[in-house]
């Protein structure tokens, strides 16, 4: 890894100002972010690393729309996100952002089809439902349930899910964090192909540096604040990562 510097040419897409988060749990403040500023930048790859409880699922859900800052600045292009009162931030999150989370979150009732077109149904310019699941291998197991699919599909189908609606931002908290090594692995290359075939902006926590190899740049967060930023001289590709 080298310098920070960011992308060029590349348009900002978040710029977050010196924001902090303070969660009061009964007479006690949690400070998870402290005074953090960083931008990402449009089409590229990033991952947020650090151990657990170094503020990067805080800092991710401030990005999504999910969560508010305690104080700072959030903005999306050239809107203040920070501005936005919770029905601007819903059509923010259901336009902008599709989200991917450890758990897969699918609704065992439905295919796998079903499950991605429920987005479909509420985006403003979705894809096909099929056409996502081809983006992400799963075009053949379409018409199976989330009980017939294995872990690593399940996952996806949650991941077709989230780019079915053309987000121009995909957020991914701990994607292969239930999965094994070689299942994780498949579920990082369909997460690194998206980025590269629909140039979504792509942001994955990670507690695992491996992951890491395969960004463009990557934000160490260590106790609520960024430790450090990097910049990968040379990608490596999510199949031959080892862990």
């Amino acid at each position: 890894m080298n310098s920070s510097n960011p992308p060029t040419a590349r348009q900002s897409v978040f710029r977050a100002v010196d924001i902090a988060k303070i969660y009061q749990m009964g007479e006690v403040q949690v400070h998870a972010l402290r005074g953090v500023s960083v931008e990402l930048y449009e089409g590229e790859f990033v991952v947020l690393l650090g151990a657990s409880g170094s503020g990067k699922s805080t800092l991710l859900n401030i990005l999504g729309g999910l969560d508010a800052p305690s104080s700072g600045t959030v903005h999306y292009l050239d809107r203040e996100l920070t501005a936005s009162d919770p029905s601007q931030l819903t059509r923010y999150r259901r336009d902008n952002v599709g989200f991917v989370f450890q758990f897969y979150n699918l609704i065992p009732s439905l295919t796998a089809r079903e499950n991605v077109e429920l987005i479909t149904e509420i985006a403003t310019e979705p894809m096909d439902a099929l056409d996502a699941l081809d983006l992400v291998g799963l075009k053949d197991r379409s018409d199976h349930f989330p009980a017939q699919l294995s872990g690593g599909e399940q996952q996806r189908v949650a991941i077709a899910r989230a780019i079915a609606k053309n987000p121009k931002v995909l957020l991914c908290d701990e994607p292969t964090g239930a999965l094994d090594v070689q299942t994780g692995i498949v579920v990082l290359q369909a997460i690194g192909q998206i980025n590269q075939q629909l140039g979504t902006t792509t942001a994955v926590i990670t507690h695992n540096a491996e992951i890491a190899k395969m960004a463009d740049r990557v934000i160490l967060l260590s106790d609520g604040h960024i430790a450090g930023i990097e910049r990968n001289s040379t990608k490596v590709a999510a199949q031959d990562l080892r862990w």
